[in-house]
């Protein structure tokens, strides 16, 4: 603000000063002295142009410095913004070009993992397999075994329930006499 009234009074000044100048050089050609006028008018040049000379020499100045200043920043800046940019770019283009060859590496490692895997399924599914025919065989032995030992007790019931008529048909009670007979005559002749 300071700076336009400044401005704003040397303008009046100078306005003013052009104003007086223009009255003397009417008054002039009203009659006055030639030698008066041109000394006037070199007192109002001068005056005019010391004006414009000193806001010029003090405003105007440090403005185009200022001004400088901020284009000289300004482009300080865009240079490094476009440097930045620049190499943002070549590490974009240079990424883009790799990019075909990390595709292809990713996919010959997706493979090479994949049949990876594949083996280790195949042979964990391997494993199991025997360990089920391992605990099959084993279930089958002890369901052998239990078969058997079944079989065996049938086959002694049957023998035993087979004795057991067989005896009831042949033992009459003259045989059962006799037994008992015996029996008492080989314990009596045993030392107790």
């Amino acid at each position: 603000m300071n700076l336009r009234r400044r401005v704003f009074s040397w303008l009046f000044v100078c306005g003013a000063s052009l104003f007086f100048a223009a009255a003397v050089f009417a008054a002039e050609e009203g009659g006055a002295a030639a030698g008066s006028s041109e000394l006037f008018r070199w007192i109002n040049f001068a005056m005019v142009a010391g004006a414009l000379l000193w806001v010029f020499a003090k405003i105007l100045p440090p403005k185009f410095r200022a001004n400088a200043e901020n284009i000289s920043s300004a482009m300080t800046k865009a240079t490094a913004a476009k440097a930045e940019a620049d190499r943002q770019l070549k590490d974009a283009e240079q990424r883009l070009a790799r990019l075909e060859d990390e595709v292809r590496a990713l996919r010959a490692e997706a493979e090479k993992e994949a049949a990876g895997e594949a083996d280790r399924i195949r042979a964990l599914a391997k494993s199991d397999v025997e360990k089920v025919g391992v605990a099959a065989k084993a279930e089958i032995e002890a369901a052998e075994r239990a078969a058997r030992l079944e079989l065996k007790a049938i086959a002694a019931k049957l023998a035993v329930d087979g004795a057991e008529s067989l005896v009831a048909k042949q033992l009459t009670p003259q045989t059962q006499d006799a037994l008992i007979a015996s029996f008492v005559k080989s314990l009596q002749g045993s030392p107790h």
